[in-house]
Parts: C-alpha cells; sequence; structure tokens
C-alpha cells in the first residue's frame, strides 16, 4: 500500500459522514450479508467474530481496523462470546479543482473505496476517538455532526499514522505502554483503575499487577507522577493560579494539590516557583518573559506557611502564590555601572588574553581536531545518536551514567550507573551490581537528585515527557521509548552500539546462548517437550494466567525451553496473552507444570483447597512457586538466571 500517496490524497479530500453505529452482535449470530451504501471505517472493540468483506474472511478480535468501499459485501459471524464493533459511513472525494496528477493517482488508487485492514500498534487512541465521534453524532444536531466530522478526520490522520509505522512496530503495543498513552493523554480526567479496565478490556487485578511488574509503580501512582509533573512545568512556564493549575491537571482542590505537590518535590508550589525563577533569572538576568493561562492583571498577595495559600483584597477565589515585581532603579544603576567597568576591563585586558586564546583547544569532535593538529586527548569524544527526539551528541565512553531504565543490558555489558530508580535498586537479579547505585526515587527518578550526580549521560524511556525534557538540560538524555526491544538480543545489541561495547554485547549474548541452550538440553533430557506448562498468578483472591509476554516466568518456559500451554488455551494466551480466571475454569488452564507467583499460598494451602488440590500438577508436585518479588522482573539478567533457576527446579522433579 502506497501510504504517503494515501495520505497526500486524503490531504486533498472533502467529505461527509453518512452514519455512524455502535452494533452488538450476539454470541453465535450471525448477520445476513450486506451492501454498503458507502465507503466504510470498522473497529472491532470487544469479543471475536468472523468478518467477511468481498468474500475474504478476517478471523477478528477486539481492536482491528477495516476498511472497505460503497458496495463491498459485509458478513458478520460472532464468535462464542458476544462482538460489538463501530462503523463510521461516509463518502469522499478530492476538493475540485484537482490537479490532473492528482487525479490520475486517486484514480489508481481508489483511496477512498480500497479494501484493508490494520491491527494497530495504539488502538486505545483510536477507540477514544470513536467514541467520541459516535457520541457528537448521536446529539443529532448540527454542532454534534460538525464535530463528528472533525473526529473523523483525527482518526483518519492517526490510522495513516499508524500505518505508516506499522512495519517498524507490528507486534501488538504492550499493555503498559498502553496505560502509559491513556494517561499521558488524559491525565486531567477521573481516570480510575476501572477506567483503564474499561478501555482496554483487561481485568482490574491483571492491568495493577502488570504495570507495577513493568514500572514499580501503580497505575494511579503513576498518574499522580505525571500530574506533578505537569504541575511543575506549568508553575516554572506560566503565571497560572494554583486554582487554574489544579482544574488543568485533574484536580478540584488547590489546596490538596498542594499538599500533595510538597510530598513528591519536597516544597510548596509557591517555593518551587520561586526557587526555579531565581535560579533562571541568575542564568539570564536581561530576559524575562512571562506567560499567563489565567487573568493578566497584577494582585497582591500575603507571604505564608508552605501548604496555604491566601490573598489580601477582594475576596474573590483565587490562589495566586507570588507578587510580581520591578527591579529597583538603584539596582538598574548599579547593574549599568558594573558593565562599563566591565567593558573597559575588556579593553586593557584584550592584547594579553589573545595570546593565551591561540594556545586554547576548542571543543570539538575527535576527527576536527586531528584536522586543526591537536592531540585526540584534548578532545571530547562524542558521537551523534539517532533518537525519537532527534540525533544527539553522546560520549563515545561516557562515565558517569544515571539511567532509570534498561538496568539489566547495562549491568551484562558491564556499566554501573551512578544512579537509577528504586524500582531497579530492588531487582534482587541485579542487587549486587546496584549496592553502591545511587536510588533516585519511585518512577524514573528525582530530576534534583539527577542533578546533583553531574551525569555525562541519561538514558530514559518516555514515561515522563515533561521530566525529560529538564533532563537534557542536564546531560546528553537518550529516550527510548517504553517496551521498545522484544527479544534479550535486541536490547543487549542496542546498548552495546550505544555505549561502545559492542564486543561485551557480542560476548554476553554468547554467554546467554550457551547457558539458555545447556539449561534446555538438560530440561528435555528430564521432561518430555509435549508437557504442558501453565504460568499462573494467584494474589488475594484474584487469579490470572500469562502467556510469553507478561513476565512471571513466562518467557522462560514459552520463549527459551519452548514449551507450550494446554492446547485448549493457547490460541487465547497469544492474543490477548492472558487471562482473568475462577477457580472453576482453573482445570482448562491448568498444565502439567504450573509455575505459580503468590503472595501467601503454600504448596499445602494448594492441597487443602478442593480445585486446586485436584489439578494434577498439583498432586505431583510439579507446582513452582515464587513471589512477585523475583516473577515481575525480565530483564536481560533476570531471563538468564530465571532459566537457569527454574530449571535446575524441573531436573529436581525427576530426581
Amino acid at each position: 500500500m502506497e501510504i504517503q500517496n494515501h495520505m497526500m490524497l486524503w490531504n486533498h479530500a472533502s467529505f461527509n459522514i453518512f452514519d455512524i453505529r455502535r452494533v452488538v452482535v450476539q454470541a453465535g449470530q450471525t448477520l445476513r450479508p450486506y451492501v454498503l451504501p458507502a465507503s466504510v471505517f470498522i473497529m472491532s472493540v470487544r469479543g471475536s467474530a468472523q468478518i467477511i468483506l468481498d468474500e475474504t474472511s478476517h478471523n477478528t478480535r477486539r481492536f482491528q481496523i477495516f476498511h472497505a468501499g460503497k458496495g463491498s459485501i459485509l458478513n458478520v459471524e460472532a464468535g462464542q462470546e458476544e462482538f460489538e464493533y463501530y462503523c463510521v459511513y461516509y463518502k469522499a472525494k478530492l476538493s475540485l479543482p484537482a490537479h490532473s496528477e492528482l487525479a490520475a493517482l486517486a484514480e489508481r488508487l481508489r483511496p477512498f473505496h480500497v479494501t484493508y485492514s490494520l491491527i494497530p500498534a495504539e488502538p486505545v487512541i483510536l477507540y477514544r476517538c470513536l467514541t467520541d465521534m459516535h457520541k457528537e453524532w448521536s446529539k443529532a444536531e448540527a454542532l454534534g455532526h460538525l464535530r463528528a466530522k472533525s473526529l473523523l478526520f483525527q482518526f483518519i490522520t492517526e490510522v495513516m499514522n499508524q500505518m505508516q509505522t506499522q512495519g517498524v512496530r507490528s507486534q501488538k503495543r504492550d499493555l503498559a505502554a498502553q496505560i502509559i498513552t491513556i494517561i499521558q493523554s488524559r491525565f486531567a480526567e477521573a481516570i480510575t483503575l476501572e477506567l483503564l479496565s474499561e478501555n482496554l478490556n483487561y481485568s482490574v487485578p491483571h492491568l495493577s499487577s502488570y504495570f507495577k511488574s513493568r514500572t514499580g509503580l501503580s497505575p494511579i501512582d503513576y498518574l499522580i507522577k505525571v500530574r506533578i509533573e505537569k504541575t511543575a512545568a506549568l508553575l516554572l512556564e506560566t503565571d497560572a493560579t494554583l486554582k487554574e493549575i489544579a482544574s488543568s491537571v485533574g484536580y478540584q482542590d488547590p489546596y490538596y494539590l498542594g499538599r500533595l505537590f510538597k510530598k513528591y518535590k519536597g516544597v510548596s508550589p509557591s517555593h518551587f516557583r520561586a526557587e526555579h525563577r531565581a535560579t533562571q533569572r541568575e542564568d539570564s538576568p536581561s530576559t524575562t518573559m512571562r506567560l499567563s493561562i489565567g487573568p493578566p492583571n497584577p494582585l497582591s498577595y500575603t507571604v505564608v506557611d508552605d501548604n496555604d495559600y491566601q490573598r489580601v483584597g477582594d475576596g474573590e477565589d483565587e490562589l495566586y502564590m507570588y507578587r510580581g515585581s520591578r527591579p529597583p532603579i538603584t539596582a538598574v544603576l548599579l547593574l549599568s555601572f558594573m558593565l562599563l567597568i566591565s567593558a573597559c576591563g575588556t579593553e586593557a585586558t584584550g592584547n594579553s588574553s589573545s595570546g593565551a586564546a591561540e594556545n586554547a583547544t576548542t571543543p570539538t569532535n575527535t576527527k576536527q581536531g586531528q584536522a586543526a593538529g591537536t592531540t585526540t586527548a584534548e578532545q571530547p569524544q562524542t558521537k551523534t545518536v539517532s533518537t525519537v527526539t532527534g540525533d544527539i551528541e553522546v560520549p563515545l565512553q561516557p562515565k558517569r551514567i544515571v539511567a532509570g531504565e534498561y538496568l539489566g543490558s547495562l549491568i551484562a555489558l558491564g556499566v554501573t550507573p551512578v544512579g537509577t530508580s528504586s524500582h531497579h535498586i530492588a531487582n534482587p537479579y541485579l542487587h549486587d551490581a546496584l549496592k553502591d547505585v545511587e536510588d533516585l526515587g519511585d518512577g524514573n527518578g528525582n530530576l534534583e537528585k539527577i542533578a546533583a550526580m553531574e551525569p555525562d549521560l541519561i538514558i530514559m524511556d518516555d514515561m515522563y515527557a515533561e521530566m525529560n525534557e529538564q533532563l537534557t538540560k542536564i546531560a546528553p538524555t537518550v529516550i527510548i521509548p517504553y517496551a521498545s526491544f522484544k527479544t534479550v538480543h535486541e536490547e543487549v545489541s542496542y546498548f552495546g552500539e550505544l555505549l561502545g561495547k559492542q564486543e561485551e554485547a557480542q560476548a554476553w549474548l554468547a554467554d546467554y546462548d550457551r547457558r539458555t541452550a545447556a539449561a534446555k538440553e538438560r530440561v528435555l533430557q528430564v521432561i518430555p517437550a509435549d508437557s504442558t506448562f501453565s504460568i499462573l498468578e494467584y494474589m488475594g483472591k484474584d487469579i490470572s494466567t500469562v502467556g510469553a509476554n507478561y513476565g512471571k516466568g513466562g518467557p522462560v518456559i514459552y520463549n527459551v525451553l519452548g514449551f507450550k500451554p494446554p492446547a485448549e488455551v493457547i490460541a487465547e494466551l497469544t492474543d490477548p496473552g492472558w487471562a482473568s480466571l475462577s477457580t472453576e475454569v482453573l482445570p482448562k488452564y491448568a498444565g502439567d507444570y504450573i509455575v505459580l507467583t503468590t503472595d501467601n499460598q503454600t504448596m499445602e494451602d494448594l492441597k487443602a483447597d478442593p480445585i486446586w488440590g485436584g489439578l494434577d500438577a498439583v498432586k505431583n508436585d510439579h507446582v513452582y512457586i515464587w513471589g512477585a518479588d523475583r516473577s515481575w522482573y525480565w530483564d536481560p539478567i533476570a531471563i538468564l538466571t530465571q532459566t537457569e533457576e527454574l530449571v535446575d527446579w524441573l531436573v529436581e522433579t525427576k530426581n
């Protein structure tokens, strides 16, 4: 599909919406073949079905998009569960007058009629756009229809965008990354675990435990940190009141935001703003820009305790945090006098300083230094790295790295950072390597702590956009989108290239391949290759099972050792990759062997339970029990260590 040309044609198109429908097909029901009266976008949102477009069958699950033109024949056959989807019927054409070449291109590609499908990497953005579109269309008023039309254009733009990147990121996006996308784009709304569960079609327990296993934070804790970072940015970039900021980041009570801000930042919003603006004035005393998202008129305020914000004056419910002031005339005269003295001093010393300047080494890259006849040792050795934020210069051999993510790969390469987040400090597989590393706090760490460490390279994911913007002012910052790496080889190789540790990466991966192959050979000598395995989690009263992409032993059992889950559930554990279980259906998901993450269950507890105790794996003592403090990690070092630990256990079960 010529996606660039399709985008160009859509950019020159005009269109009208005919109808927007939400359709629910009962389990096992088949809709009779239907001739489409207009072009259509279809997005499945719940359940499974077989969608047939012009005699081409598609096995469809949630969050799949189809496009077809007028006259196409649509048939829908629901699976064993209720199937729900949205339809957007529209008519589009090139806006007139159209250039002849453009018209010829449209005739050849037929962008408004061609049939195609897409499994989007970021479905939530499209889903929210569709639900909002349907809601506006249902209002049956001119303004609602205008909004719906605007949303359709946004929807088409995002479809084209994801189709353009689909070749790069064709696998389904990580669940934690989808949660991050929702929170980053909708942090000002009333986000709850139930809302996330509804949007992503995952149970609350699974969603929460998975997100924490990937990030070290609960979804709500992450939401709070995002809101605090947004608040900090608004404090520095605008003159907004705390009340205005609170409403813009999702809080109705500005006093609550003030207390929360002090808890996370260590100072009140007013002191935070004053301290940072004082620093900005010192760095750039002659340049001041005042922005505001609130009333522009100056007001008078009292200086109060950290957690109080009181206004003196007319009693209106506004909460400003400082008084704007104009520098006194004496200060201006003093500054002018100092500049005059400085200018005279410069003239007096010009001749002597020019000789020193001739012998000074100008910081350049290595090649430039050699071309100028200077030694390599005198030059800062850097290279250009392409990142999602653009090309940046990084040291060839960084000495003081701060890393908020990807610690397993760094340690594998023999690189110990000077600081990392609490989540990684707690990683038992990296404990010895990180025992002298500074704990920077939750999430990706604390900005002030990172600055104080004077790093020469910072490595972060894209979870905290505002914080990352500030980090670039401290040191070269490499941003790697969350869950970008799909294999151990891909991740370790990338960091080997980034840090100039290619040989170390090759050596570590060779050792990884040798040890995992030896482990697999050992286990297959005692465990039949067709044995079935289940990866289960039993926390509180909640039971869930996962496939290969959610930690808890899944990457080891299914990817490294090559075992399979019970045949009846293979498809489900491939997509969506997990299931929330009741004890009644537990036997269906239980394999010959079970790897169980639990917070309080013992083997004796399982044997005493009437359902658990009836499972063959429990009766045969084929259950490996471990806690979330070990099972939730799956960085390269964790996967290697877990592989050998699980193989040791499996071999012991046969001795």
